[in-house]
């Protein structure tokens, strides 16, 4: 049996100290996410053992599920937390580990699965716009299903022909990158990210060199991305589509503010 131990610390007056260590022998660490506002993080065993302790090193509750887990991911308010499981199923709880039900996943052909990805926008800079479609599930067949809630009726799902590794969303939730490799007329796939809106629509389309994309994460602003390719770290800088105009020798610009719906015009 693989053997894991997980250590979370802290830093003080320069200096790195130990807070929390979680070490069990039975099983290994499948995934672990903060909750929005930094003060808590929740840690899943792929037997199903979950643990949800605070940032100050303290265990808050633990609990075992009935089922062998892929994904966690806690919804922006922190009343949620989502767990993804090895054989394709979303199951929803309470920030307490009270179970709710489980998410309404529009499924493959096949009975069995593998998510991928499971990402909430947490709203830390805002919405796009009014009821935005801010949680992604990402099979590594190719389908992502984007919700609006973990209870929304009419979620987006599509294909992105290709086989997902890993999904993130932007900064403010208007983009998601995929992590993913395409099937070529040679014998290698090709890697490449791409990014879609949060209506699920194909804005571009980065090819990577490498043999294996494993992963993408975003830079704070969404000016970049870096992307682990085999044992390298690669970096890409973003150029995004501003809204602007210049006449009478005045430019005009668009942005969008945190916490305000409506989009914000400077004239300069």
């Amino acid at each position: 049996m693989q053997r894991e131990m997980a250590l979370y610390d802290t830093i003080f007056q320069g200096s790195w100290y130990e807070e929390m260590i979680n070490n069990r022998n039975k099983s290994v660490v499948r995934d672990m996410q903060w909750n929005s506002d930094g003060q808590q993080i929740c840690i899943i065993y792929e037997d199903g053992a979950v643990i949800v302790g605070s940032v100050d090193g303290n265990r808050i509750w633990g609990s075992e599920l009935n089922t062998e887990l892929a994904k966690v991911q806690w919804s922006p308010d922190n009343g949620i937390i989502l767990f993804a499981t090895l054989i394709g199923e979303v199951h929803i709880y309470d920030s307490l580990g009270t179970k709710i039900g489980r998410l309404n996943l529009v499924s493959p052909p096949s009975t069995a699965y593998n998510i991928v990805g499971l990402k909430w926008y947490n709203g830390c800079n805002g919405y796009v716009e009014e009821e935005t479609y801010c949680l992604a599930i990402a099979l590594e067949v190719g389908r992502i299903q984007l919700m609006r809630s973990e209870i929304d009726e009419r979620p987006i799902h599509f294909l992105t022909n290709s086989t997902i590794a890993e999904v993130n969303w932007n900064h403010n939730g208007s983009l998601l990158a995929v992590a993913c490799s395409m099937e070529s007329d040679s014998d290698k796939p090709i890697n490449c990210v791409q990014f879609y809106s949060s209506h699920g629509i194909l804005v571009r389309q980065l090819k990577v060199p490498g043999k294996s994309l494993t992963s993408v994460t975003w830079e704070g602003s969404s000016l970049r991305v870096a992307l682990a390719v085999d044992s390298f770290i690669y970096f890409a800088n973003i150029r995004p589509d501003y809204k602007w105009g210049y006449y009478a020798e005045t430019l005009v610009f668009t942005y969008l503010k945190p916490d305000v719906l409506d989009t914000c015009i400077v004239f300069w």
